[in-house]
């Protein structure tokens, strides 16, 4: 991850996306997002397309899942399926090392 991402996640975690926003963000069409909203692969808060809105994880993974189903040829269930469980790596990891500073 570069510091560039890093500092646009932290900006935008509190932030409510609309469709048009992320897809500018992340460089993909919004058919690319409305299909996996649909799929039940990324998650946006809202009912209609037009009212739907994403928020800095959403962001981290769409680059994310687009960058997998694009170099690697992966279709969006298995990008999905990597992100998720590099989400988690990272979760368990910031959770270790609170545990390591806490002397446990």
């Amino acid at each position: 991850m570069k510091d560039d991402d890093v500092l646009i996640a932290t900006v935008l975690d509190e932030a409510a996306l609309t469709i048009e926003q992320i897809c500018a963000a992340c460089g993909v069409s919004r058919a690319w997002i409305e299909q996996r909203v649909r799929e039940g692969l990324l998650t946006a808060a809202g009912e209609a397309p037009v009212d739907w809105r994403f928020g800095g994880r959403e962001i981290r993974r769409v680059r994310e899942m687009y960058r997998l189903e694009c170099h690697f040829d992966a279709v969006p269930e298995l990008a999905a399926l990597v992100v998720d469980l590099h989400e988690q790596i990272e979760a368990l990891r910031a959770r270790l090392a609170l545990l390591a500073r806490e002397g446990r």
